[in-house]
């Protein structure tokens, strides 16, 4: 009977490769544009920034140095959106919204007497400020809309000193970008917000994915030593790059009475797209979108779809809102994760159900640490503002597992070592022993993360890999 349960066991964990991390529901691998990879939301630390939240949503997954020659715009017929609950009633109370244009400028070179247009997105070294030799130039709009995503009242944003939000072109490499750096920090925006004294601050561009992982070993079986070193395995994600949207905006005007905020990010697209047979020049693709929005990926806590959420439910997942997540909450309640850890290793999984501490860290936040007042319960990264952030250089990896308030899961820090803490608590860390026999055994994948794999101020995630 063991080796049936077993069987049984695997086969559903191999069910979920088809929705491996950062590729978390099956449908969202056919529109990698709009998937996004990872939600963070923490008091920034960055010094004299401690009275604003940094949110950073990372979209398009996996992406590789050698991406040229078109590299990796994000989609202008997508709407990636960050939503903001301030009243903990499931439901967004601001919301900001991102749409993408991109324009070619069709950069030629004389051949033979005629002028021909490039094949590539640069004709030349690019340097801070100046960047007549690159052949496309990315802008976006930011949007804030208060009240319903749809319906609310909208508020278009702008830069201060005017002109459109930008974001800097994706790092070909150290012969076009001698400092990468230097050309992409003016793509730091500040902006004014309505009825705020305080600005906020915007970056969206390519970055160094802060998520680290032994990313294919984990789903394959679990193929690590989840009891040996903490530094003993690769980092899958030590080779890739990822596109972020980043906000930096005052807590005096995030907040509304309760210090505790809650906050997700979803991407949508048209209901309709008619692809074109005769593509123009313009750069928005060789589609008509029509129809209403239709969100395709959502995203707020760690490995929730990934590891908790059953395989046929994970594009569904995908499309909801958290205010209709009362269906999921069996996933939190009754995880088959800690099952199938106990059944490939032996170690004995919690037998406490349902799952408070489950459904506190997912879905409600934790009582006395960044539990609103007033809760309906639902999945979504929760932050205490009241609560300080941790100065750099002193940040507890595991977050609230060591003693360090300002981590997870009161939020998440880049910095935050997610798969360790998401295993230590998935095996009952939280919980008693006479429920959890071995729940404070020290789980790994051996992919070691702490606040050195990103930078200590805005928009903290580090450089692309070139």
């Amino acid at each position: 009977m063991r080796h049936a349960l077993l069987g049984l066991a695997l086969l559903a964990l191999l069910g979920t490769v088809r929705a491996t991390s950062h590729r978390e529901a099956p449908a969202i691998t056919r529109l990698p544009k709009l998937d996004s990879t990872d939600f963070y939301l923490f008091r920034s630390y960055e010094p004299g920034r401690e009275g604003f939240v940094t949110i950073v949503a990372n979209y398009q997954p996996l992406q590789e140095p050698g991406g040229g020659p078109n590299y990796f715009f994000l989609d202008p017929d997508g709407l990636y959106e960050i939503h903001v609950d301030n009243d903990g009633d499931a439901e967004e109370d601001l919301t900001f919204q991102f749409r993408f244009t991109n324009a070619f400028k069709g950069l030629s070179v004389p051949v033979d007497g005629q002028d021909v247009e490039i094949a590539l997105l640069q004709a030349g070294t690019v340097g801070a400020g100046d960047t007549g030799a690159l052949n496309v130039t990315e802008t976006y709009t930011l949007t804030l809309v208060r009240g319903d995503r749809r319906t609310g009242q909208a508020s278009p944003l702008a830069p201060v000193g005017g002109g459109p939000f930008t974001k800097p072109a994706d790092h070909f490499g150290r012969k076009t970008f001698a400092d990468y750096d230097a050309y992409a920090r003016p793509f730091i925006h500040e902006f004014e917000l309505p009825g705020c004294a305080q600005r906020g601050r915007v970056f969206v561009g390519q970055r160094k994915d802060p998520f680290v992982i032994a990313l294919g070993d984990a789903f394959d079986l679990l193929n690590v030593n989840p009891l040996g070193p903490e530094a003993g395995n690769r980092d899958t994600f030590a080779r890739y790059n990822v596109t972020a949207l980043c906000l930096e905006l005052p807590i005096e005007c995030l907040v509304a009475g309760d210090p505790v905020v809650g906050a997700w990010t979803t991407a949508s697209t048209r209901q309709v797209r008619v692809l074109s047979p005769k593509p123009d020049k313009s750069g928005e693709g060789p589609s008509v979108e029509g129809g209403a929005w239709t969100q395709v990926s959502r995203l707020s806590g760690p490995l929730f779809n990934e590891l908790l959420v059953g395989v046929r439910d994970k594009d569904r997942f995908g499309a909801s809102e958290p205010k209709d997540d009362a269906q999921w909450e069996r996933y939190a309640d009754r995880p088959s994760f800690p099952a199938i850890i106990e059944l490939v290793f032996g170690v004995r999984a919690p037998t406490l159900f349902p799952r408070a501490d489950l459904r506190q860290g997912f879905l409600t936040g934790v009582p006395g640490l960044n539990m609103p007042a007033s809760v309906k319960p639902a999945e979504m990264l929760r932050l205490n503002t009241s609560i300080a952030p941790t100065p750099p250089g002193m940040h507890g990896r595991l977050g609230v597992l060591d003693n360090d308030l300002a981590g997870f899961p009161n939020g998440r820090r880049p910095g935050d070592d997610i798969v360790d803490i998401v295993l230590r608590v998935a095996m009952g860390a939280l919980l008693p022993a006479d429920v959890a026999p071995d729940g404070q055994l020290a789980y790994t994948d051996g992919a070691f993360a702490d606040e050195t794999v990103v930078d200590a101020a805005f928009p903290y995630l580090k450089t692309p890999l070139p």
